[in-house]
């Protein structure tokens, strides 16, 4: 299956070449790259019972890399499952128009933090509403910044 990292390295020199990014993504794709690779070094475990070698590649630690991030994601998961009221749930997602794109990629705080101002207060309005639900109600939302294709889609997944 193809991973993010091996996009990058096919396509990232490119990319970073024809796109102005911000640092701390630049920093982002460059740990993705190399994470689990010789690049970062690497340890050897040996079997105290068999004499068994096995090299293993350091990972990068960065919280956007999928390989390094899937055993804290899974353990998150795990952990909401117990929050969990035995009540029906919603799932649903706030986007902004692609013409803003750019600008929330180049001003991340401030358009982030209108973004989850504004879902938090429709949900709550509209909640409140007796024509909808006419109540008080408790939500969890998660911010994603890619979509599907792997391109620059913030959105907010809320439950």
């Amino acid at each position: 299956m193809i991973e993010i990292q091996d996009i990058f390295n096919q396509f990232g020199d490119e990319y970073r070449r024809n796109h102005k990014l911000p640092l701390h993504i630049l920093k982002t794709m460059i740990a993705i790259e190399s994470c689990r690779t010789a690049e970062l070094g690497g340890h050897v475990d040996e079997c105290n019972e068999c004499g068994h070698i096995r090299i293993s590649y350091n990972s990068c630690r960065n919280r956007h890399c999928p390989k390094c991030q899937t055993l804290a994601k899974e353990r998150w998961l795990e952990k909401r499952k117990d929050d969990l009221l035995p009540v029906g749930y919603f799932h649903i997602v706030f986007t902004i128009p692609q013409e803003l794109n750019f600008i929330t990629l180049t001003n991340q705080k401030e358009m982030y933090s209108i973004l989850f101002n504004s879902v938090s207060e429709t949900l709550i309005e509209l909640s409140r509403d007796k024509k909808y639900l006419g109540a008080e109600i408790g939500f969890m939302s998660i911010l994603h910044t890619w979509g599907q294709n792997l391109m620059n889609h913030p959105h907010i997944h809320c439950i």
